[in-house]
């Protein structure tokens, strides 16, 4: 029988791999081309990925974001607080985010591989614990798994999108 946990690994996995397809073989420049004025860029868009799904994973963990606690956010050096996640930020900001594709991947894959750990400690009945009631009706473990993961599919997609429209239709 298949678990909730292991249903969400598989599912989580794809979003690396995704990712991946999107910024491999592209240069730091290419990377930070935007498909149309005001878009954002793959780079914004790969980074913005691992940020919130590291944020919120480490959040529901209990323990420090991989961003802080494994160096990542003096690798990127990028200038902004390290608590920027990428919400909110303007289109000069959203150019501000350069990187490559390796740093890019990289930074994902262990962020995955702290989220697979997280996800394999918790039993089906973690699944319900309330996280945040601010919400009718109260926002549990399993449902804030799904938003995470939802908000990473969406931006995976978005990332292949670009590539596409950037560099395959011209």
């Amino acid at each position: 029988m298949t678990t909730p946990a292991e249903l969400l690994v598989e599912a989580f996995s794809r979003v690396p791999e995704t990712v991946a397809r999107a910024v491999d073989g592209l240069s730091e420049d290419q990377l930070a081309s935007r498909p149309a004025a005001g878009a954002n860029t793959l780079a914004w868009l790969a980074w913005h990925i691992a940020r919130g799904q590291d944020s919120q994973i480490a959040a529901l963990a209990g323990s420090e974001q991989v961003w802080t606690a494994d160096g990542w956010v003096e690798r990127f050096g990028l200038p902004f607080p390290a608590e920027a996640l990428g919400y909110g930020m303007s289109r000069d900001d959203v150019g501000r985010v350069r990187a490559s594709a390796e740093l890019l991947n990289g930074y994902l894959g262990a962020v995955h591989e702290r989220t697979v750990a997280y996800l394999h400690t918790l039993s089906a009945e973690d699944f319900e614990t309330v996280v945040d009631e601010a919400w009718d009706p109260p926002v549990t473990v399993g449902v804030r798994l799904v938003s995470i993961l939802d908000d990473c599919v969406q931006h995976a997609g978005q990332a292949g999108y670009a590539r596409g429209v950037l560099f395959f239709n011209r």
